[in-house]
């Protein structure tokens, strides 16, 4: 299958580790993986702050991008889910009803990495060996707005070597939401504190999530705290194989 990768700006600018892993996944499964270079932002900061207006382009940019290709993945459940929720509504907000109607199919087509595995390729057992103790932080966009349920842990579960954990109060919100945590820093920061000390209890070496923007927010509380317990993303390690620990 040829897939479109959507790295996000976040992974693009500060986390392409989960990018280049999504490829090397991918690509041992057989599949051909193509970057269209005039991606850029899904729009979603602007969207969530009340830049609808801003966001337009953004939208017209995915969508022009994107339209051509027949699968788009992304490493990234927060974009994922600012694709299928947020850009019809800012294209119709905006009285533009053709493109809102092609960001719904383009979006049809989008998928966070959990849910293409699963749901398209149909794959639990992605050959990956991770001999480490891990926990799993769902997301609030995996969890709330994807809906990806138990995917990401079925996958975990399947890697040789590694122990999975269950998070206490996983559902509950690690406290970035983006701008949120520096708007209302006390308040994100109180939510971050629960958050540590839930992966702190499982005796966990690594938490991971499908988000990079949680895990840097969860990554930097624990780095500060010295808990060592170290972040990484679902897709290091679902790439990580025996000849590459």
């Amino acid at each position: 299958m040829r897939i479109a990768l959507f790295a996000s700006c976040l992974a693009d600018t500060m986390f392409p580790a989960a990018a280049k892993a999504t490829v090397l996944l991918l690509e041992r499964l057989g599949h051909e993986v193509v970057f269209p270079p005039e991606q850029t932002c899904c729009g979603q900061m602007h969207v969530n702050t009340g830049y609808q207006d801003q966001a337009l382009p953004l939208v017209r940019r995915y969508v022009r991008t994107f339209e051509p290709c027949d699968v788009v993945v992304a490493p990234s459940g927060s974009c994922v889910g600012s694709i299928r929720h947020q850009h019809a509504m800012v294209a119709r907000q905006a009285g533009d009803e053709g493109l809102a109607t092609a960001a719904e199919a383009v979006a049809e087509r989008t998928f966070e990495l959990s849910e293409l595995l699963i749901d398209v390729l149909k794959v639990e057992d992605v050959g990956a060996y991770y001999p480490h103790r891990v926990t799993y932080h769902p997301t609030c966009h995996s969890l709330r707005v994807l809906r990806v349920g138990d995917r990401p842990q079925r996958l975990l579960r399947q890697v040789r070597g590694l122990d999975l954990v269950e998070l206490p109060a996983a559902e509950q919100c690690c406290g970035f939401g983006g701008t949120f945590s520096v708007k209302n820093a006390d308040t994100s920061t109180a939510m971050l504190a629960d958050k540590m000390r839930h992966v702190i209890d499982t005796g966990a070496e690594v938490c991971t999530a499908g988000d990079a923007s949680c895990l840097m927010h969860i990554g930097g509380g624990l780095s500060r705290s010295g808990a060592g317990v170290r972040t990484v993303h679902l897709a290091e390690i679902l790439a990580s194989t025996e000849a590459s620990s």
